[in-house]
């Protein structure tokens, strides 16, 4: 059987990739920080879908334990034919305000930690010339909305690098870039979400299944909801300093 390796697996928008990719025939690789979490995916993904599940507790902010992630990835052996980069969190305070540990776990995590796994993987997937990549960033990539948005612009950017320079082989990456999806994300990130309308929520099972689609496709981004594809249409046509006030202002309504 296919093996899919993703991280920040056990809730959000990780937790609906197990899903569809257990549904689809992949055992699984879970990644995240959180043992007792994973031990319970594992034995109910197992059960339910009949595939095998492995577990790796891991905080990717760590070198060393994002280390064991990376070989995991490179391993010839149990090649990983899927690999989802979803692990992240977001901070609700200013740049101006924010403490700087945070906001370099926040860059490990959303930038550096995908960039190393891709790096690891690539070279088996590559052999085969057989592979998807899935970077889950964010239609924040497309706004100037503090170092969140900066981690995901490098996401993003990398991804679309990476789709153009291996269009020739079977290997496929595509950047997800969600809006406002309905998991732990905010909360766990302490951000108030209450005044934003009920139409800009995304489904996660949703998104995730046509995020498969469009990375299957070779699509190199993936942007789910009428309402995000309106959006980043009307950024990519107006005046950039518009774009830098979007950012501001959603910002300013997460705290």
């Amino acid at each position: 059987m296919p093996t899919a390796l993703i991280t920040g697996a056990t809730a959000g928008i990780g937790e609906s990739f197990t899903r569809l990719l257990a549904e689809k025939g992949f055992d699984l690789v879970l990644v995240a920080r959180d043992n007792k979490r994973l031990q319970e995916r594992a034995k109910s993904l197992s059960k339910k879908y009949k595939v095998e599940v492995e577990i790796l507790q891991a905080d990717l902010s760590v070198p060393a334990q994002l280390a064991k992630v990376e070989k995991r990835l490179s391993n010839p052996k149990k090649p990983i034919e899927v690999l989802i980069n979803n692990a992240g969190f977001g901070i609700k305070d200013s740049f101006l305000k924010s403490d700087i540990k945070s906001e370099l776990a926040l860059i490990d995590v959303l930038a550096r930690a995908p960039m190393q796994l891709m790096h690891a993987v690539l070279p088996q997937m590559l052999k085969r010339d057989l592979g998807v990549i899935i970077n889950v960033s964010s239609v924040a990539s497309f706004i100037a909305g503090g170092t969140y948005s900066a981690s995901k612009s490098y996401l993003t950017v990398l991804s679309e690098s990476l789709n153009t320079e291996l269009a020739s082989s079977g290997v496929k990456v595509s950047a997800l870039c969600p809006g406002f999806t309905r998991t732990e994300f905010h909360e766990r990130g302490r951000m108030k979400m209450g005044g934003l309308p009920k139409f800009m929520w995304l489904n996660s099972d949703k998104l995730v299944e046509q995020s498969w689609i469009d990375a299957v496709a070779n699509k190199p981004v993936s942007i789910p909801g009428w309402q995000y594809k309106l959006l980043v249409a009307v950024i990519s046509t107006v005046p950039r300093k518009f774009v830098r006030q979007i950012g501001m202002n959603v910002r300013k309504k997460q705290r």
